[in-house]
């Protein structure tokens, strides 16, 4: 049989290449085949690829960096040219205008000055204020009293028709430290057109005019507070007074701030008459407080508002024998059960069943006063408790000498009965003051 030989129609066949490597008496040797060759070669090409590029970049890089350098160092000269050009513009106005920077300086400076103590005055105002409203109440307060004043807003007068929207002391406040370098101004400025440097006069005669206003309103609106105060210390005086009960002799209506006067010409500034102005309307308060304390020490109060007087005080027919009697007190009609409140402040003396009174209370107010609630159904205290006006003593009833039930109550003026119908009439006068 003939053996078969390779053919050799397609081409001439690749054997693969033998590698020997002879070292002594070692002998190795491997087989490099074709697409292992192919292989290394293309690694080999890449790498010299990569590399004549890496090199052509470093070599072109130089030169771009250079040309954008050249580019920026002209864009740059180009701009310092401009702004040398521009401030050469500013000196040239600065210079022109360095008087009226100055006189705007000035006078800002003596507007936060002024708008500073205004904000220091209404800090001091502020308890007075509201200690006034305690004591008086804004409704006491004459037609003609005008109203707290807000830190004027300069804002609406920069904005104004012919001005322009610039830095104002409302937006700096009264406590700013910006330089007047650093404030904000229009872009131009620098043509001069600026109505608040061209005109500074308008804008801060608006802004004093306004600080100037408020001060007026600060003064009349202390002035006022003081003379109601005075005025109704003295009413509360004159009632008390009128109606024969007791009150403090330097009370009387003429010596609220009103005196004869006279003494030498003294001069004071603004700062001296507003602390004068503060220390007499404290005075005042003072004085109002003062008399209304020694108006709470009496009963006033009604012990049954809105319930009828069914027997006065004085001498009357007694109901159970008929014969002539002094009642020592007022009889209110009241259902069995209704609460019987303490007529002012004070202190149980008593407080149980005492005789023909019945169940009954009796409180100690000071200088004297006394104020007893009798014929009660229920005792709700007991003896040294501490009262406030308006709190409840008992309950009304018919307990005791009673023909039925009603509420029994007497004011005791050092251990003798008065008639109470007296501080009933006071305390409804004097109620729109309390």
């Amino acid at each position: 049989m003939k053996a078969s030989t390779p053919s050799t129609v397609f081409g001439k066949r690749k054997e693969p290449h033998t590698v020997i490597i002879a070292h002594g008496d070692e002998i190795r040797h491997f087989t490099v085949r074709p697409w292992m060759a192919a292989f290394l070669g293309s690694a080999v090409a890449a790498i010299a690829v990569g590399y004549l590029l890496a090199t052509s970049y470093l070599v072109l890089r130089d030169d771009l960096i250079g040309a954008e350098a050249a580019r920026q160092a002209r864009l740059q000269q180009v701009y310092e040219d401009r702004i040398s050009a521009l401030r050469t513009q500013v000196d040239h106005i600065t210079s022109r205008q360095l008087l009226d920077q100055k006189l705007v300086e000035t006078k800002v400076s003596e507007l936060i000055e002024r708008q500073s103590q205004l904000n220091e005055r209404h800090g001091r105002l502020a308890p007075l204020l509201r200690r006034a409203e305690n004591e008086i109440g804004l409704a006491a307060l004459p037609e003609n009293a005008p109203a707290p004043s807000e830190k004027p807003d300069i804002r609406a007068e920069s904005q104004a028709p012919g001005n322009s929207p610039v830095a104002t002391l409302a937006s700096l406040g009264a406590d700013s430290t910006q330089p007047f370098s650093q404030w904000p101004v229009r872009t131009t400025f620098l043509s001069g057109q600026d109505p608040w440097i061209d005109k500074p006069g308008n804008l801060f005669g608006s802004i004093s005019e306004s600080l100037k206003t408020i001060e007026s309103d600060q003064f009349v609106r202390i002035a006022n507070l003081t003379d109601t105060a005075y005025q109704n210390a003295g009413a509360i005086a004159d009632t008390l007074g009128a109606a024969g009960l007791p009150v403090d002799s330097d009370m009387g209506h003429d010596d609220f701030g009103k005196s004869d006067v006279g003494g030498p010409l003294i001069p004071i500034d603004d700062r001296m008459i507003f602390d004068a102005k503060v220390k007499e309307l404290d005075e005042a308060l003072d004085a109002l407080e003062q008399v209304k304390e020694e108006a709470r020490r009496l009963p006033l109060a009604n012990p049954a508002p809105g319930h009828t007087v069914t027997s006065p005080f004085g001498v009357r027919s007694d109901p159970m024998i008929g014969t002539a009697a002094l009642h020592p007190g007022m009889d209110f009609r009241a259902p069995v059960g209704m609460e019987a409140k303490a007529t002012a402040a004070g202190v149980v003396v008593r407080a149980g069943w005492a005789g023909g009174y019945g169940r009954m209370v009796e409180v100690d107010h000071g200088n004297g006063f006394a104020t007893r609630y009798a014929h009660l159904s229920k005792v709700l205290v007991k003896v040294g408790q501490k009262l406030k006006a308006g709190e409840t003593v008992g309950r009304t009833g018919s307990s005791g000498r009673s023909t039925g039930p009603h509420l029994h109550y007497e004011i005791r003026h050092n251990g003798r009965a008065v008639n109470p119908i007296r501080f009933l009439a006071v305390g409804k006068k004097l109620r729109s003051y309390m």
